[in-house]
C-alpha cells in the first residue's frame, strides 16, 4: 500500500521545498525505509542547481518497513545506514574491489542505473501524480525512502544515534577511507588537513586512527580549527584567505617538518583553486589526495611534483559498504571513532534552509535533519 509523506524536493533551479510525495510498496529488489535522520552535505546544497525536479538527500539512517520479494537478509525493524554509492557485485570494477565505482549502477560514472547526473528514475515514488527522482538514488530528505537492497547496510550497534548513523554514510565514509583505503596512510606518519569541515575531520580521525604521530589542521576558521583538535589534530595552522595556494600555509608546514614537507596531505577544502595545495605540504615522494571531488579546470605548477611525488583522486573513500560501514561502527563502539560529537546542531525538516545556511557559513562541523 502506497505511503503518503513529507519530503524536500528541489526543481532544479537553484530552490527547494518541503511537500507531500507518495511511496510505493518495494520492489522485488528493494527496501522501504522510514527515515529517522538525515545529514545535510554541500553536495545537496549543490544539487539544488542540477536542472531537474527530484527528492533531496543522500546521507541518512532509519528503520527498514518493508521488503520486497527478493530481498535476502534484511527484515522490518532492522536498523539500517544508508550508501549512495551502489555496486552490483558483478560488473568489472565491482569484481577488481572498486564497488564504488560500479559500471552498472554508479551515479557519478555514468553506470546504467545511474545515468541523467547520477539521479536514476525512481519508479516507485511519484510528486502531483507523477514520477520523481531520487537524489543519488535514496532521497534522505523524506520521511520515507525506498531504495535497493544493495545500499541498506545493517546499523549493529545498540548505542549509537540515528543522527550519527546518519552522517557515515558520505562525508565520514569519504573522509576515513580516503586515509585508510586510498592513501593507506602509515602508522608514524605526519599528515596535513586543508579544511575542517566534516569531511576534513573525518580525514582527521582516520589519520589518529591509523597511527599517524601528527596531524597538521589547516583552515581560515579559528571555531573548526578549534573543533579539529577536539577530533585529534596535533597542530593547528590558520591560514590567511589572501594566500594563495595556501604557499604561506606550506612554508609552515615545512617548518613544522624539519623544511622536508609532510608525508601525506588531504584536500578537504572543495575550492578549486585549491586543488594543487597538497602538493606544496608534501615531501619528495609524498602523497597529496585530493579528497573534496573537485571537477572544474584547474592549473597547476608542475614544479609542484618536484619529485616523485603521488597525486590521487579517489571516490568516497574507496568505500566497500559492507566492510567498511561495519569497521567504522566497530571504532565507534570502541569510542575510537568520535561521530555523535561531529553533530553541531540538529534540525526538522522544515528547518532545512537554516542548516544549508549554518553549513555554508561553517557554523557546524555536521548538521542532521531528524525525522
Amino acid at each position: 500500500m502506497s505511503i503518503n509523506c513529507r519530503a524536500a524536493l528541489t526543481t532544479g533551479k537553484g530552490d527547494f521545498f518541503i511537500d507531500q510525495i507518495r511511496v510505493d510498496d518495494p520492489g522485488p529488489d528493494e527496501v522501504l525505509v522510514q527515515m529517522k535522520a538525515a545529514g545535510v552535505c554541500h553536495t545537496d546544497y549543490d544539487s539544488l542547481n542540477w536542472k531537474k525536479t527530484m527528492v533531496l538527500g543522500h546521507e541518512g539512517a532509519g528503520v527498514i518497513v518493508a521488503t520486497g520479494m527478493q530481498v535476502t537478509g534484511l527484515k522490518a525493524g532492522d536498523k539500517v545506514m544508508l550508501n549512495w554509492s551502489i555496486p552490483c557485485g558483478h560488473c568489472f570494477q565491482c569484481t577488481e574491489g572498486n564497488q564504488h565505482i560500479c559500471e552498472n549502477n554508479s551515479p557519478v560514472t555514468g553506470g546504467k542505473y545511474g545515468t541523467n547526473g547520477g539521479h536514476a528514475h525512481a519508479g516507485g515514488t511519484t510528486f502531483n501524480n507523477a514520477p520523481v527522482e531520487r537524489s543519488f538514488n535514496l532521497g534522505t530528505l523524506s520521511e520515507y525512502a525506498l531504495v535497493k537492497q544493495a545500499a541498506v547496510v545493517v546499523n549493529t550497534s545498540s548505542k549509537m544515534s540515528f543522527e550519527a548513523a546518519s552522517i557515515i554514510g558520505c562525508g565520514v565514509m569519504t573522509g576515513y577511507g580516503s586515509v585508510v583505503n586510498a592513501a593507506k596512510v602509515k602508522p608514524g606518519s605526519t599528515v596535513v588537513v586543508l579544511g575542517t569541515g566534516g569531511v576534513g575531520l573525518s580525514v582527521i580521525q582516520g589519520a589518529r586512527i591509523a597511527g599517524a604521530a601528527s596531524i597538521i589542521a589547516v583552515d581560515i576558521n579559528p571555531v573548526r580549527l578549534e573543533m579539529a583538535q577536539r577530533f585529534g589534530a596535533t597542530t593547528i595552522i590558520q591560514a590567511d584567505k589572501a594566500d594563495t595556494g595556501l604557499l604561506q600555509a606550506a612554508a609552515k608546514v615545512k617548518e613544522l617538518t624539519a623544511g622536508r614537507g609532510a608525508d601525506y596531505a588531504f584536500e578537504c577544502t572543495a575550492i578549486p583553486q585549491l586543488g594543487a595545495a597538497p602538493l606544496a605540504m608534501v615531501r619528495n615522494a609524498g602523497t597529496a589526495v585530493q579528497v573534496s571531488g573537485i571537477e572544474e579546470e584547474i592549473t597547476i605548477d608542475m614544479n609542484l611534483f618536484e619529485w616523485d611525488k603521488v597525486y590521487i583522486n579517489p571516490l568516497y573513500g574507496k568505500c566497500r559498504p559492507q566492510i567498511d560501514f561495519p569497521a567504522i561502527t566497530a571504532l565507534y563502539n570502541n569510542g575510537r571513532f568520535l561521530l555523535e560529537e561531529m553533530i553541531t546542531r540538529r534540525y526538522a525538516l522544515h528547518e532545512l534552509s537554516n542548516a544549508f545556511d549554518d553549513m555554508l557559513h561553517g557554523r557546524n562541523a555536521k548538521g542532521v535533519i531528524i525525522f
